[in-house]
């Protein structure tokens, strides 16, 4: 009998009441693939074979609007899902209510949207063995929702990168890549080819707890540098040291092949899928890894040829998830964060229809703010390593950028000024959103930070939203160094640093109004109309055996806009 490996993972649904959705599934063989619902929806798909293994991606149709069905997945024809003995409530897909002339304007009859976010996670340690890192805020908000099915529950979950770890890989993994390949060989306890990706997505998305979270509620996924490697894109130096090692084409190969599958797909909708071309493409073959590896042998020599940042709307809330690792321009005096089309793309999503919007929500790994001290260390760097100080600085700069990890939006200052002038454009204009809020992570604390412009103050609210980790560790240096990257001293050291780099004044200054908070966390937006609220949960550990007692409390909430 055919098996289901993993999944079901809960994609995309519709956010503006259309009644289709996406759930994606993994199988131990080939089959066709079928999702079932209460009330007649339903939808299946034959599986695709990348790399030996089994894939599907299913289009639900049928789904009425403003309702909450339970639903069933078959593998030729015999149900898998929901396991006979699940503890947990049946999986569902909530479907928005249709906009009407009443709901589809801001006011008290809109209804309320839940947005969840965060990242970083490790996979949860495994049942009965201590957590080095704590309990993972995922597995105690599945838990919370399965103990009361009367819970608010998040309407997406958006997770901002570091899904999984290809090169910190746990003990479990470690034996399963030794069984397979001599650890003393580079590249050593780091994953190495697609096989070992699966690896990890086996780990993190298999706990039973996390498993049933996410067959029920929809997510939206970016990845980050964990995803492939620590400080992926940094330089043109570093990516031209890296191509001389010897495992490195296999590795990259790999993880843009494995996040295409198991996390790029899910963002799309059924009909961004049936445009698709590869998509089409690998569905047509009996096995579709050449043609895969071919598209990936592409976005690895030109990632200006494939785009993954992605638009979701949800009613009157836009969501534009922006890849800020693999668009990167990284030549020295042309650094990027994104080329010239990505950059066109998120322009022109950003911009487009102002007057439907309510909030617009930027969802970018890298942190935007960043705590002052870092970004203008960040920003002196960039200009030291791009030579404005000499050849010896631009050698110590290119040193310091990768031992400190300096890569992010401060890191290529035209970037930074292109987005504050984006967000400037769309929060000023007459049918200006309540609010733009920049989702991130990546920095493992959580903060709001807000801009103030020092020209013209857009109408909208601005907030830099930072959330992370969903489930990792967090060393007392960061706590100490990001603490102090806020204080005044930090201040003024960075305003030193970026006067001996010559650093142009930056368009924005901004303070933190929130924060810095660390721990496993999670932060949920919730808006309705034009009004918008945050809060922030943290896991905190109760009694019994593995964190099972453990809860999220809310240590922070804020209205954004009334």
């Amino acid at each position: 009998m055919t098996g289901l490996r993993l999944g079901p993972l809960l994609r995309y649904v519709d956010g503006e009441s259309a009644g289709t959705a996406t759930i994606w599934v993994e199988t131990d063989r080939p089959c066709t693939a079928e999702v079932r619902c209460e009330g007649g929806a339903h939808g299946s798909s034959r599986t695709f074979l990348i790399a030996g293994h089994h894939y599907a991606l299913i289009p639900v149709t049928g789904l009425t609007p403003g309702t909450t069905v339970a639903y069933e997945v078959l593998l030729d024809e015999v149900r898998v899902w929901p396991p006979e003995d699940s503890p947990f409530p049946p999986s569902v897909i909530r479907t928005p209510a249709a906009a009407t002339p009443d709901t589809a304007a801001p006011g008290t009859g809109t209804p309320e949207l839940h947005v969840s976010f965060g990242s970083c996670r490790w996979a949860s340690a495994p049942v009965g063995e201590p957590d080095p890192v704590g309990p993972d805020a995922l597995h105690t908000l599945a838990a919370a929702l399965a103990a009361d099915p009367g819970a608010v529950r998040p309407d997406v979950l958006i997770l901002l990168g570091d899904q999984v770890y290809a090169d910190e890989t746990s003990k479990a993994t470690r034996r399963r890549l030794a069984g397979r390949r001599d650890l003393a060989e580079p590249p050593g306890a780091e994953v190495a080819d697609f096989e070992e990706y699966t690896y990890l997505y086996d780990e993190s998305w298999s706990d039973p707890q996390v498993r049933w979270l996410l067959s029920t509620v929809p997510s939206c996924m970016i990845f980050d540098d964990h995803d492939v490697i620590d400080d992926w894109n940094t330089s043109a130096s570093w990516l031209a040291e890296m191509r001389t090692k010897p495992w490195w084409r296999e590795r990259i190969l790999s993880g843009l092949m494995s996040y295409w599958v198991y996390q790029h797909l899910g963002n799309l909708s059924p009909a961004e899928l049936a445009a698709d071309k590869l998509y089409a493409a690998v569905r047509a073959e009996s096995d579709g890894t050449p043609r895969l590896r071919e598209f990936a042998v592409e976005a690895d020599a030109d990632p200006a040829c494939v785009r993954w940042s992605y638009r979701r709307d949800f009613g009157r809330t836009r969501l534009l998830m922006v890849d800020s690792r693999a668009a990167r321009v990284l030549a020295e005096g042309h650094r990027e964060i994104l080329d010239p089309d990505e950059a066109r793309w998120v322009r022109d999503q950003a911009l487009t229809d102002p007057g439907d919007r309510d909030h617009l929500l930027i969802g970018t790994s890298l942190p935007w703010l960043l705590p002052p001290l870092v970004h203008d260390a960040e920003s002196w760097n960039a200009a030291l390593a791009g030579g404005e100080r000499g050849p010896r600085w631009a050698r110590f700069g290119e040193k310091l950028r990768r031992a400190a990890d300096l890569e992010h939006w401060a890191a290529f200052p035209t970037s930074f000024e292109k987005l504050a002038d984006l967000i400037a454009e769309v929060g000023s204009g007459p049918d200006a959103p309540a609010t733009v809020c920049v989702l991130s992570g990546d920095v493992h604390h959580a903060y709001v930070a807000e801009p103030l412009w020092r020209t013209d103050q857009p109408r909208s609210r601005v907030v830099q939203l930072t959330c992370s980790p969903v489930h990792n560790s967090i060393p007392l240096s960061i706590r100490l160094g990001f603490r102090f990257g806020w204080s005044r001293v930090g201040r003024r050291l960075g305003r030193a640093f970026a006067r001996h780099g010559r650093v142009a004044a930056r368009s924005v200054t901004w303070g933190k109004t929130g924060g810095p908070w660390f721990g496993n966390q999670l932060m949920t937006l919730t808006l309705r109309g034009r009004a918008a609220r945050l809060s922030l949960a943290q896991v905190r550990e109760g009694e019994g055996e593995s964190g099972a007692a453990a809860r999220l409390a809310t240590v922070d909430e804020r209205e954004l806009a009334p």
